[in-house]
């Protein structure tokens, strides 16, 4: 059934009367929190997940790389707070989240109800809008944008059928645009976007990020040679030494310049020189031959060392006696469809456990989806929203509605008081006679 959501609909009311046609009634948003990470640090929150079921690497870098600079920042900010774990990133590319695949922003009901949370009109990825096509040509067209744009751009816009159609520009010349193939339904004033830029792609496509462990370098005289000591950002120290005959610099700027800048080559290692110190009672000049042995054996052992003190976290002892749930019976909304699952919660004190809507034993229409998403809401029929308003007041009603594709009907039912909307489904005849799914993965094997 969820499968469903990228489908087209057509909404009705309870009379029959369309409401709307061919829109993407359970297409969402994209969740984006970034302005309430802070609000949700301080209710407990310390570990966060991105959007990632079918996103491309470029998503997957663009968001952690925002994600992660936001994060940062906030620990900077706060001392009472500290980082799981060590190292800071660099970035080549400055994070743009409306530069990867999204369908627009939303909190959904981070801070209250909202009537823009649906992307109704396409679940694909439409892009930044570039502004209005002025000229139609034979094999070019015109967009009146202060946009800069590329060779290689991907470029859509919404057809007369209201679908989004995609082309990629092979030229760009000024506000000329020449794709690779020029569409046939192409027309003065369409509105066009941009959802693919090249050069901002490019930068993914590469080594964009670095994780390093910030360390401090201090390089000082011993009395038959030197010492290298690093410590790093968690406080694991090390020191190696050498034997050397010491010989004074000549040059005692240029000297002292080769020596911290041999010391910060730390190359692709883990680690990255916050800190040089220079600790001796004079310039000496030390070969960069004895300056990369001794920088060579240190990180060895730093990270010998680091290996040493690792410990891992203990488990949290249950607790006992199991907590009890506060209720007795669980309908198939709990998904519960294995015995491991149906063990947890008999220990938690359920008594009555239906299987899992993927059994097919739930032949009537039942909800298939529960959703504080509310369609009467997003189309200004919300009996709630209605209260006080004179003239309307009273004429209102949480009426079921119908969502259509193709041959399928779907009711919707709303539950005012915890303001959610159900999605009524029967399981169809076909699938009852494959079986539940462990059955025809079972016997896939067995062929």
């Amino acid at each position: 059934m969820f499968t469903r959501v990228s489908l087209a609909f057509t909404l009705e009311d309870q009379k029959g009367r369309i409401i709307g046609k061919d829109k993407h009634y359970l297409s969402m948003k994209d969740n984006d929190q970034s302005a309430n990470l802070r609000a949700l640090i301080d209710v407990g929150v310390s570990s966060f997940k991105i959007e990632g079921r079918y996103k491309d690497l470029p998503y997957v870098k663009n968001a952690t790389a925002h994600y992660r600079e936001l994060l940062d920042e906030i620990l900077n900010q706060r001392p009472d707070l500290a980082k799981s774990s060590v190292g800071s990133c660099t970035y080549t590319f400055s994070p743009q989240p409306e530069k990867t695949f999204n369908r627009s922003a939303t909190d959904y009901f981070v801070n209250g109800r909202k009537g823009d949370i649906g992307a109704f009109d396409t679940p694909k990825f439409s892009g930044e809008e570039l502004g209005k096509v002025t000229k139609v040509g034979k094999d070019y067209f015109e967009v009146d944008t202060k946009t800069e744009l590329h060779n290689g751009d991907g470029v859509c816009f919404f057809d007369v059928h209201k679908e989004l159609v995609g082309l990629r520009i092979n030229t760009v010349d000024g506000k000329r645009l020449y794709p690779n193939e020029m569409p046939v339904d192409m027309r003065n004033n369409m509105t066009v976007y941009r959802n693919r830029d090249h050069a901002f792609m490019r930068l993914l496509e590469k080594d964009s990020a670095t994780r390093k462990i910030a360390l401090q370098l201090i390089f000082a005289e011993t009395s038959d040679g030197f010492a290298l000591s690093l410590t790093d950002e968690t406080g694991i120290s090390v020191t190696v030494q050498c034997v050397a005959d010491k010989q004074r610099a000549d040059n005692v700027e240029k000297a002292e310049a080769s020596l911290r800048d041999n010391l910060s080559k730390l190359g692709n290692t883990d680690f990255t020189a916050s800190e040089i110190y220079v600790q001796t009672t004079q310039a000496w000049f030390v070969p960069a031959s004895m300056v990369n042995n001794l920088r060579r054996d240190a990180i060895e052992q730093l990270e010998s060392a680091h290996q040493a003190a690792y410990q891992r976290p203990p488990r949290r002892e249950a607790v006992e006696p199991a907590a009890i749930f506060p209720e007795d019976t669980l309908s198939y909304l709990a998904n519960v469809y294995n015995q491991k699952a149906r063990n947890f919660y008999q220990k938690h004190g359920i008594k009555l456990i239906a299987k899992a809507y993927e059994a097919n034993e739930e032949l009537g229409e039942v909800p298939v989806m529960v959703t504080k998403h509310c369609l009467r809401f997003s189309h200004g029929l919300c009996p709630k929203e209605a209260k006080g308003v004179i003239g309307v007041q009273g004429t209102v009603t949480a009426e079921p509605m119908t969502l259509i594709s193709g041959n399928d009907r779907f009711t919707l039912k709303f539950d005012c008081k915890p303001c959610e909307m159900h999605v009524m489904g029967t399981i169809r005849k076909p699938v009852i006679k494959m079986g539940p799914p462990q059955t025809i993965k079972f016997l896939a094997k067995s062929k």
